[in-house]
Order: structure tokens, then C-alpha cells, then sequence
């Protein structure tokens, strides 16, 4: 099975989180997947494999899009609790396959040169004939990213995306529950609260009105 985002650092098994960090092209944000609660593992798994992550040119659009099981967001938590970390893109080994493997800073070179139109097929071939490499350009995305996902307005937008979809889900569940709650006294009218009877609602004025004189 061909496995975009997974490689290795000093032979620890990584997630590659950022290929390339903006400013710093030598430099890749990696988690080490040993390392990972498995609240986490299991989450950011379930994404690099999806559909979704595997045609994201960079694994971080997905996490910082969804969210852990406690509701937050993948990216945003694993940044906050120290789960990233920055590494030496020549020191990371991308392992696609089992039987495959590059240099990550060679293969970001390759899409670089590609992106910008200039001839990489036979670098291409050599690092396959040498290396064992899985055609590189399947790691390639057509999808282009624009936004960094860790800058504060980037943060900002998805906290707010966060905080609609949750409000609307509550209202939502409150509507459910109305009507969950009509239909359980509709078929039980046993259940529904008693509400207080004339006689009891005089009685209790006239003990409000002696407590008052007194």
C-alpha cells in the first residue's frame, strides 16, 4: 500500500506534518508516532490515510481542518502540547512503501522543479533506479495552499468555523430533545410533570401573604 506523509527520522517512525517550513526549504515539521497518545495516533492516522489526506500536498491542511475526539483541532493541540517537532529535511526518509524509500529534501527539490516547469524526469529515474522510490509523482498535489494554517488569522477563522458548527449542532440536539421529550410523555403521560392545582396555588399564596404580615 502506497502511503503519502510517513517516513522515518534517526530510524523513528514519523508523520511528516510540513514538508517544507515556510522561509526555512531545509527544514520539515515531523511527530514522532511513538510518541503520540493514542487519542491522537489514532486521529491523525485515520486522516493521513483518508482519501483527503492523501491528496493533500501537505498533511497539516488536513489536521488543522479536523478535529480530535474532545473537539479540538488536530494541528492546533498537537502544536500546543509539544507534538511537532523541526527537523533537517535531509535527515528525514520518506517510506511510501514498504520497499521504498527517499530523502526528503531531494523529493521536495524534484516538486520544486516540477512546479516550476523545469525538467525532472530523469532525477526522477535515477533516485528510483538507485533507491527503490515509488513513483515521486504520486506524491505531488494539485492542490496549491496558500494559507499558512499556524498563523493567528488562520487559528482565528477556524476557531470561529469551530464555534458555529457547534453552535448549530446544539441547536440541533436541542430541538431533538423537545421532541424526544414530547413523544416519551405522549406515550406515557404518567411521566410528565404535574403541574399544581388551583387549590394548591391558593394555599400557597395565602402562607406567602401570612409570612408577609408577620
Amino acid at each position: 500500500m502506497f502511503l503519502k506523509h510517513i517516513g522515518k527520522h534517526n530510524d523513528r517512525k514519523v508523520v511528516i506534518i510540513y514538508r517544507k517550513v515556510p522561509d526555512e526549504g531545509h527544514m520539515a515539521l515531523v511527530s514522532y508516532t511513538d510518541n503520540l497518545p493514542s487519542n491522537f495516533h489514532d486521529s491523525i492516522m485515520e486522516n493521513l490515510e483518508s482519501p483527503a489526506g492523501q491528496a493533500a500536498e501537505e498533511l497539516a491542511d488536513i489536521l488543522f481542518r479536523n478535529l480530535l475526539p474532545d473537539g479540538r483541532s488536530i494541528l492546533q493541540a498537537m502544536h500546543a502540547e509539544g507534538f511537532i517537532k523541526k527537523v533537517q529535511t535531509n535527515q528525514v526518509i520518506l517510506t511510501p512503501t514498504a520497499k521504498s524509500s527517499a530523502r526528503l529534501d531531494e523529493i521536495n527539490q524534484i516538486l520544486d522543479d516540477m512546479a516550476t516547469g523545469e525538467d525532472a524526469a530523469k532525477r526522477m529515474k535515477d533516485l528510483d533506479d538507485n533507491a527503490g522510490l515509488v513513483d515521486p509523482t504520486a506524491l505531488k498535489s494539485t492542490d496549491v495552499v496558500t494559507d499558512d494554517p499556524m498563523s493567528d488569522a488562520s487559528i482565528a477563522n477556524d476557531l470561529l468555523t469551530q464555534s458555529q458548527k457547534m453552535a448549530t449542532e446544539a441547536e440541533g440536539l436541542l430541538a431533538e430533545s423537545k421532541r424526544l421529550e414530547a413523544e416519551a410523555y405522549a406515550m406515557n403521560p404518567a411521566l410528565k410533570p404535574k403541574r399544581a392545582t388551583a387549590k394548591k396555588k391558593a394555599t400557597a399564596k395565602k402562607r406567602v401573604a401570612t409570612k408577609a404580615k408577620a
